[in-house]
């Protein structure tokens, strides 16, 4: 299956949204994908529709063994990662209380421990050559409002340890924090709130910013060359206030 010289992206949350856009837009520009997450229907349709070069790959950001195992196949079948886009995480927002103590804890698993774990089981093979770490954050990383503390805790957890890293890790690895706002997503139907998943939906339906355009951005970034890194990108439609 490996594509001789092609560099490997290793894609968290593939099965859709910016993670499924991500994967076309990187098979477009010559790289072979890896695509993981826990749904494999998802993302086994398409590996299907990427065709040669595309391995789907089941696995959950918050179990590290799945992650160790899905590390040791994407060496042996397409070769060692050479870019991790960090992209799997929840969103369920709400008003904070012990009705909602179950989703906080998923919230910080997925979205902050399962990056750090998943960055931790793929950083020496990112350091073999030179690599890229991008990690999918939010504006919620920079502004938190009722009903979101918990998740915008969890991005601004990714923000600082996504700076922290990229001292770190450089020059051998760059490290690029992508942080959109309203995007054209499925997140808002995973809320369990009903009242805020309703509210939400709505501004959702009429997002102006789909997942190719951020995909497009992420792609331009890793096409950067090496002595040349875009640390950050604070993406927003442009009616989206804050």
């Amino acid at each position: 299956m490996s594509i001789k010289n092609a560099r490997v992206a290793v894609i968290t949350g593939a099965s859709s949204g910016i993670g499924a856009a991500t994967a076309r837009a990187l098979v477009a520009e010559g790289y072979q994908v890896a695509l993981l997450a826990r749904r494999a229907d998802r993302i086994e349709a398409l590996a299907a529709e990427l065709g040669e070069g595309a391995l789907a790959v089941q696995a959950d950001v918050t179990d590290r063994d799945s992650l160790l195992a899905a590390a040791q196949q994407i060496a042996r079948e397409l070769g060692p990662a050479d870019v991790l886009v960090n992209n799997a995480g929840i969103m369920l927002l709400g008003p904070f209380s012990s009705d909602q103590r179950e989703d906080y804890r998923r919230m910080i698993e997925s979205n902050l421990l399962g990056t750090i774990t998943t960055t931790e089981v793929f950083l020496d093979q990112l350091k073999d050559g030179g690599g890229d770490i991008v990690n999918i954050s939010s504006v919620a990383g920079r502004t938190a409002r009722a009903g979101n503390g918990v998740y915008a805790a969890t991005k601004w957890g990714l923000n600082g340890w996504s700076e922290s890293l990229r001292q770190e890790v450089l020059p051998d690895v760059r490290v690029t924090l992508i942080e959109p706002g309203v995007v054209d997503t499925e997140l808002p139907g995973h809320i369990t709130h009903d009242a805020t998943r309703d509210a939400v939906q709505q501004m959702y339906d009429v997002a102006r910013v789909s997942p190719a355009e951020v995909a497009e951005i992420i792609a331009f970034v890793l096409a950067r060359p090496r002595h040349l890194v875009i640390n950050e990108v604070l993406l927003r439609p442009a009616d989206q206030l804050g």
